[in-house]
C-alpha cells in the first residue's frame, strides 16, 4: 500500500532489528562452542568474542565520528542501514580468524612447555607478522572504497579498514597478549569433561 525510499528503509530497518537477536545468538553461541572445544578453555572463547566486539565497536564509533558528526571534511548525515550489517559479518569473521591464529600458536607452545609467559612470547613472535601482513592486504583492498562518490561505499571502505586495522594492531598485538599474561594459567582452565 505504501512505496518509496522511506518505506523501503523502514522495512529493511524493521527486518534487521526483528531478527538481530537470533543472528547474534547464533553467531556468538556457535563461535563460543567451537572455541571451547578447540582450546578446552572457558576464558579463551569469552575473551576472543569480547575482543572482536571491541574492534567492531571502535570501527562503528569511527563511522559515527566521520559520517554522522561530520568530521574530516564530511557532510554530517546518516549511515546507510546495511553498512553495519556488512561490516559486522565480514569483520567478525576476519577478526575471529586472526584471534584463532594467534591463540592456536600460543596454545601449541603452552601445551609443550606449560609456561604461559613463554607461550605468549613465542606465539606472538611467530604469528604476529602473518596477522599484520594479512591485515595490510585486507586494508589495501578495502580502503580504496573510501574514495568513492557513493556514501555507502565510502562507509563500507572506512568501516572495514578501520576495524581490521584496530583488530590487527591494538587488539591482537597489545590487548590479547596483555590479558593472556594477566590471566596466566586461568587462560587454560576448563571443566574436566572438556579435557
Amino acid at each position: 500500500m505504501l512505496g518509496g525510499e522511506a518505506k523501503y528503509q523502514q522495512e529493511v530497518f524493521d527486518d534487521i532489528f526483528q531478527n538481530i537477536k537470533y543472528v547474534l545468538l547464533f553467531i556468538l553461541g556457535s563461535n563460543f562452542v567451537v572455541l571451547l572445544i578447540a582450546f578446552r578453555s572457558i576464558l579463551i572463547p569469552i575473551k576472543t568474542i569480547l575482543m572482536n566486539v571491541l574492534s567492531l565497536g571502535a570501527a562503528f564509533g569511527i563511522l559515527v565520528l566521520i559520517f554522522v558528526d561530520g568530521h574530516f571534511g564530511m557532510e554530517p548525515g546518516s549511515i546507510v542501514i546495511m553498512i553495519p550489517v556488512f561490516i559486522f559479518g565480514l569483520v567478525f569473521g576476519i577478526s575471529m580468524d586472526y584471534g584463532v591464529f594467534l591463540v592456536s600458536r600460543i596454545y601449541e607452545t603452552y601445551r609443550m612447555t606449560r609456561d604461559n609467559r613463554l607461550a605468549i612470547l613465542e606465539g606472538l613472535a611467530s604469528i604476529g607478522r602473518i596477522i599484520n601482513s594479512a591485515a595490510a592486504i585486507m586494508i589495501a583492498v578495502t580502503l580504496p572504497f573510501a574514495f568513492g562518490d557513493v556514501a555507502g561505499v565510502k562507509q563500507l571502505g572506512i568501516g572495514i579498514a578501520a576495524a581490521i586495522f584496530i583488530d590487527a594492531t591494538v587488539i591482537r598485538m597489545i590487548l590479547v597478549p596483555s590479558l593472556m599474561r594477566l590471566f596466566g594459567k586461568w587462560n587454560w582452565w576448563g571443566p574436566s569433561w572438556l579435557k
